[in-house]
């Protein structure tokens, strides 16, 4: 995801963060190195070296610092970035079953009623046009239980 602008508030100490359609805020206190009052930020832009996907900021003492835009959307918990980390999760470790399985991958095929080409898909963690339901459905023909966990954020 590209960043359009960013902007310091230093009332509320945060980034403020504009990309495509929304708006996100990022803490200081989460920046590395985090600005303090004794080292203020005394300059933020987009990055243009990272693609216009992080943003950089210069402090009082010289020291700089990136935030990525995924460290954006991973504290603003973004649901569409959730779902493709959920989806680059399960696909490692189809690709690990599926490299440890006694079954061949055109048996695999045959079971899953798919293409190769399809099943490449499915094995490739770039790919986010797959759905959690077809990597479901490939690890039942791994022969492998599933169990969902939710469970409360630890601090």
């Amino acid at each position: 995801m590209k960043i359009r602008s960013v902007k310091l508030n230093n009332k509320k100490k945060i980034f403020e963060v504009r990309a495509s359609t929304k708006k996100y805020s990022f803490p200081y206190v989460k920046a590395k190195p985090a600005p303090t009052s004794e080292d203020p930020i005394t300059r933020v832009y987009v990055d243009i070296e990272l693609s216009r996907e992080g943003m950089t900021y210069e402090l009082a003492s010289g020291k700089t610092g990136t935030v990525h835009m995924e460290q954006v959307l991973d504290y603003n918990q973004d649901p569409n970035y959730l779902r493709d980390l959920l989806l680059y999760k399960l696909t490692l470790e189809v690709q690990k079953r599926v490299a440890d399985s006694p079954l061949a991958k055109r048996e695999i095929i045959r079971r899953l009623g798919t293409s190769a080409t399809q099943l490449y898909r499915l094995l490739d963690q770039t790919n986010y046009e797959k759905s959690v339901d077809q990597l479901v459905s490939l690890l039942q023909v791994l022969d492998c239980d599933i169990d969902l966990v939710v469970r409360a954020k630890s601090a």
